[in-house]
């Protein structure tokens, strides 16, 4: 047995079943697409179907049977849903295609910015029957972040209640883009069997393996075709100046014009081609590969990557894909496998790299030793010699290299930015079973932590419990179970935590005073301050106005330190108090007796002082929610909404959908998801992110404070200091 299939645990194929290896391709020949979309609108299956029509795999991968390439996971083939970024490749018509398959769920849709940021083309895969959806939108506003061009797959068009029409309608009406279909359905719902290719103005329908034969055009909807095929002459014109000048003269634009121009109107954004098909019935497919390779940018088509010449980033530089130019990589995903080691996942930006080379990590400022290249197939690492600009490729075991460095030579070396993931929304306390448990839970989140930048875990400092925070209850609830499953590791989850904060609402002018004599040399510190308010979100501002020698300069920041100190524990329950000024006005020291210890505990005195007159109060995180609900539900979806103390914002109708938005405070939306299944039956979905804080109301900061105590957040203060 090889070593990739021992390692990776593999069963090995039969030897009748084993493909060719993959081989080099140049980086004309090379597509990299990110398939994204909302959740079940079948993007893993797409993939699955892709790669057996392509010959890349020989059995056809099914979600339902919990055999697709992409989702090899026990947790995903159980959930039937992808928890991260997952890797396959094909080979069609001399071209190597790329699939990153994406999540498409709401608690781990996040993962698709990383898988968009080092492709060249995203391929958004909508729900025939459901048109877009809340994660299509938002997986859309990722690829506007890193301008890029886009491919529409109106999927499940075999399905009962599929509408190609309403789809692309509900897809122009959201995007407000230059929308237009490359094929047509021909049948509708079980009828589903073939497509027109409007660009080539041929039509074919497909056997159940997929396999195409071409027949005449239907006269049925002649029409629309012949509308559509000129509404794709008119943008191939609007892309460029000179085709538009020609298409006012003569009125349309020749064959020769059309055909070349198509991918360079896809590759500036000018024009997204729209594809029916259905990756059940593989009706369709042949006809995406085709024009993938014909009309999709391949990486030479990106304007120059910009980077930074050191981690510092503080001077800027450029890299072009180009194989002359010195190699660099971005690291853009680390999965962290029990057998292999740490798997390092990039893409080749500039230059070219072989097996065994050692490269410079620039973010980090060491040297690795590459070892063996690979790419990925699902959980399969297949090995190959070397690695182009534009190519996306693995490497095992690598000493310090993390998702998000660069790699490059070190003679030019280049430090390419890394990839935001939105702040974490909500966080539980979780709590190792057993003491072999707390042993171990560490080392098993550390590596978890690897593979899942959107996570976040500490220990909080005061209640010693360890924190988990990620994007919503799924997201923490698939971690417990791959701690469980993958590093034997069990633990109990505590009830979600609320961030809450804390802030004054007066000015008021204190005194901290600390004075110690035991004997021997004393502790002696005195300031001055006022404290104010300060509007939300505006953090913490310290201001020293003393003027001569009240308080020697040198001992000045000891008081700023002691009132940070102090405020991270606040003074109603214990949460960090923020929004505030400090203004140091006058003090006193002594000569012998003063130190910077003690001005720091004059500095903590300070704000106690000042929280018994400025009245804190606390502060809870309110989110923006987005509920997508069929229309018949809306009213109880909105009523439900303004009895969690929601104030709904407006109301929009997207394709078969009503879209409600509102702002919720966090502790009402803990949960959210279970109520929302029970009214829509489980055909609605919510997107929650964080807006700002507001003032809890009086009726519940006892509660607040109650909760509070019983974790120990509140302590007594020691005089002593």
């Amino acid at each position: 047995m090889d070593f990739e299939l021992e390692t990776l645990n593999f069963e090995p194929i039969p030897k009748k079943e084993i493909l060719p290896k993959m081989k080099a391709f140049t980086t004309e020949n090379i597509r990299n697409l990110a398939v994204i979309g909302h959740g079940d609108a079948g993007k893993t299956q797409l993939v699955s179907s892709l790669l057996y029509i392509a010959g890349a795999t020989p059995r056809w991968g099914k979600v339902t049977d919990g055999t697709t390439i992409t989702d090899y996971d026990e947790d995903s083939i159980e959930r039937k849903v992808s928890l991260n970024n997952n890797f396959a490749h094909l080979e069609y018509k001399d071209t190597k295609i790329n699939l990153i398959d994406t999540p498409g769920y709401a608690a781990f849709v996040s993962h698709a910015r990383p898988a968009l940021r080092v492709s060249d083309c995203a391929l958004v895969v909508v729900d025939g029957v459901n048109g877009i959806e809340v994660q299509t939108e938002k997986t859309w506003n990722y690829a506007n972040e890193f301008l890029l061009p886009r491919f529409i797959v109106i999927n499940k068009l075999d399905k009962e209640r599929a509408d190609f029409g309403n789809a692309l309608d509900s897809a122009s009406t959201s995007f407000a883009r230059s929308i237009v279909p490359f094929t047509l359905p021909i049948g509708q719902e079980a009828e589903f069997k073939g497509v027109v290719d409007v660009v080539h103005m041929k039509a074919y329908e497909f056997d159940e393996n997929g396999k195409a034969k071409e027949i005449s055009i239907p006269e049925s909807g002649r029409d629309l075709i012949d509308k559509t095929r000129e509404r794709i002459v008119e943008l191939v014109a609007e892309s460029d100046d000179e085709l538009l000048e020609k298409y006012f003269e003569n009125g349309t634009l020749d064959e020769e014009d059309i055909i070349p121009n198509l991918s360079k109107a896809i590759a500036k954004s000018k024009l997204c081609p729209v594809y029916a098909v259905s990756s059940e019935t593989l009706a369709g497919l042949s006809v995406l590969l085709d024009h993938i390779v014909e009309f999709a940018p391949n990486p030479a088509a990106h304007e120059s990557e910009y980077g930074f010449k050191d981690a510092e980033e503080t001077m800027r530089t450029t890299r072009n894909y180009s194989n002359d130019e010195p190699f660099s990589a971005f690291v853009f995903r680390t999965i962290a496998d029990p057998f292999a080691g740490r798997i390092n996942v990039m893409k080749v930006i500039s230059g070219k790299i072989s097996s065994d080379a050692t490269v410079y990590n620039s973010r980090r400022d060491t040297m690795e030793r590459l070892g063996t290249l690979h790419v990925l197939q699902g959980k399969n690492l297949d090995k190959v010699p070397e690695a182009t600009t534009g190519d996306i490729i693995a490497v095992v075991k690598l000493k310090d290299t993390q998702t998000g460095d660069t790699l490059c030579d070190k003679a030019s070396p280049i430090v390419y930015p890394n990839v935001q993931y939105p702040e974490a929304a909500i966080a539980f306390a979780i709590e190792p079973k057993s003491r072999a448990d707390e042993d171990k839970i560490s080392t098993a989140l550390h590596k978890i932590l690897e593979e899942d930048p959107s996570l976040h875990f500490d220990r909080d400092a005061q209640t010693k419990e360890f924190i988990l925070s990620g994007s919503g209850q799924l997201h923490i609830e698939t971690v417990v179970d791959k701690l469980k499953n993958k590093y034997g590791v069990e633990v109990a989850l505590h009830p979600p935590k609320v961030p809450y904060k804390e802030t004054i609402t007066a000015q008021v002018e204190v005194q901290g005073r600390h004075k110690k004599q035991s004997g021997g040399r004393g502790q002696f510190g005195d300031c001055k301050c006022v404290f104010e308010p300060l509007e939300r979100s505006a953090g913490f501002e310290f201001v020293d106005k003393i003027f001569g020698g009240a308080i020697p300069q040198n001992f000045r920041p000891a008081i700023e330190k002691g009132i940070i100190e102090a405020a991270q524990n606040g003074a109603v329950a214990g949460y960090p108090l923020v929004d505030f000024k400090v203004t140091l006005i006058d003090g006193s020291y002594h000569n012998v007796d003063s130190d910077e210890h003690s001005f720091r505990a004059a500095g903590r005195k300070a704000f106690r002082n000042a929280m018994e007159k400025a009245h804190p109060t606390l502060l809870e995180p309110i989110m923006d929610i987005e509920v997508f609900c069929p229309q018949e539900v809306s009213g109880d979806i909105m009523g439900d909404l303004n009895s969690r103390r929601g104030r709904v914002q407006g109301m929009e109708t997207r394709g078969k959908q009503q879209v409600i938005k509102a702002q919720v405070p966090l502790s009402e939306m803990l949960d959210y998801q279970g109520r929302l299944n029970s009214m829509t039956q489980a055909r609605g979905s919510y997107h929650m992110q964080f807006s700002h804080y507001d003032p809890l109301p009086q009726n519940l900061t006892g509660k607040v404070i109650e909760q509070a105590q019983a974790e120990g957040r509140i302590r007594a203060h020691d005089e002593d200091e």
